[in-house]
């Protein structure tokens, strides 16, 4: 395993500060301009443009993954002697959900809103590359680095994948990425080595049958009670037939079954999100949920369609990349910049990154201290803006350390 890079007050990493603090004003207004602007999922266009255009003005060549997203090189991206290429992530779309923060430039767009802090991710990683931009014109950044500004994190399947299949990950070493955490203070990261999030599945279950009267039920096949038990008893089997410790959740969303008091409907159907901590519970979770919901259901005269879908592994996150990335914060952010974070049952596309190559997925704070601790997909919520300022040195300092062929053990 390569030596891990030691915390220093390099030259550089004063560089990368100053530089940063330089643009601060500039990523606050582009986020802004991003929040007040959501877009959701594979409809990233003028999210994507605004990037673009910004990244061109600062003399970079930014290319496009597709309809939305884009990548931009920094540097020399390919191998030469003692030089390495590495990756810088970031996601652009929007949640479907109504802002109601408040704020002067909350979302224009009825119905959509930046609620997990991805216009804070994309400020920063554009932050990121400006930063090592100036550096590279100044003959100073050591390796090849490539920042991707993918679209649609928040569907499955992902951008993530045709990210990949577009070769994004051609020749790397490494990949790095933030995701806001809005229960850690502003000037603070966390991170973990392994699993940071969890697996994400999508389940429907469908049930039908004749239809009829409520006051004659078993003449027909009464698809609100199926379906009542197929809510309850469905995490409960899995509860028995998957391993405690690998934290198996099937949590419903969703309802949906008839239209009045007095008639039993033709078809209903539930719909939630399957989560597990474990990957190779993940790998046969789906089949404990079919087999189950059709016995469950088979005394009750009705039909049942299992609609399955497989989403994202865990992110995993390998050690050198965390220590890397740790060593970046203490760098420049500060010596207690760095907390050790549990791992969440949420999810994250950045994890079919890492089914690839080594990487790491860093916690940026964005809870003002003495603020209210926000949880994600609120549409409420407000992140702290000095995190972006935070997240663009951090991005940037340490995809330098990444890319040092000359970096000292800790």
């Amino acid at each position: 395993m390569r030596p891990v890079p030691a915390p220093t007050d390099s030259p550089l990493a004063r560089r990368v500060n100053v530089a940063v603090a330089d643009l601060e004003d500039q990523l606050i207004e582009l986020r802004r301009h991003v929040h007040a602007h959501p877009e959701p999922a594979w409809a990233e266009i003028g999210t994507t443009a605004h990037v673009r255009t910004t990244l061109q003005e600062a003399g970079l060549q930014p290319r496009p993954l597709g309809a939305t997203g884009l990548v931009v090189d920094i540097g020399a991206d390919q191998r030469t002697a003692g030089r390495r290429r590495v990756r810088l992530r970031a996601d652009l779309d929007a949640l479907p959900l109504t802002e109601t923060s408040g704020l002067p430039f909350a979302s224009t767009r009825e119905g959509y809103c930046h609620a997990c802090g991805h216009d804070v991710h994309t400020a920063a990683l554009v932050g990121a590359a400006l930063t090592l931009k100036r550096l590279d014109d100044a003959g100073d950044l050591p390796g090849g680095i490539r920042c991707i500004f993918q679209p649609a994190e928040e569907v499955q399947p992902g951008g993530a994948s045709d990210a990949i299949d577009k070769g994004v990950l051609d020749g790397v070493e490494a990949i790095y990425a933030l995701h806001c955490d809005p229960k850690v203070e502003v000037g603070r990261v966390g991170s973990r080595i392994g699993p940071i999030t969890a697996a994400s599945d999508h389940v429907t279950v469908t049930v039908s049958a004749e239809g009829g009267h409520t006051s004659r039920p078993h003449l027909t096949g009464d698809v609100v009670f199926a379906l009542g038990q197929l809510a309850t008893a469905l995490p409960a089997v899995l509860g028995r037939r998957t391993d405690p410790r690998s934290g198996v959740n099937l949590t419903w969303g969703a309802v949906h079954a008839g239209n009045a008091a007095n008639a039993i409907p033709t078809t209903g159907s539930i719909t939630g999100t399957v989560r597990t901590l474990d990957a190779q519970e993940w790998r046969r979770v789906g089949r404990i949920v079919e087999e189950a919901a059709r016995h469950v259901a088979a005394p009750y005269g009705v039909e049942v369609d299992v609609r399955y879908v497989r989403g994202i592994p865990p992110v995993v996150n390998t050690e050198r990349e965390v220590r890397v990335a740790d060593a970046a914060a203490k760098d420049v952010i500060g010596p207690e910049a760095v907390e050790l974070t549990e791992q969440s049952l949420g999810g994250e596309d950045f994890a079919w990154y890492l089914t690839h190559v080594p990487g790491a997925l860093i916690r940026l704070g964005t809870r003002t201290p003495g603020g209210p601790a926000f949880d994600l997909h609120r549409g409420d919520i407000v992140f702290d803006e000095r995190a972006i300022g935070v997240g663009a040195r951090l991005l940037a300092r340490t995809a330098l350390l990444a890319v040092d062929g000359e970096v000292r053990a800790s």
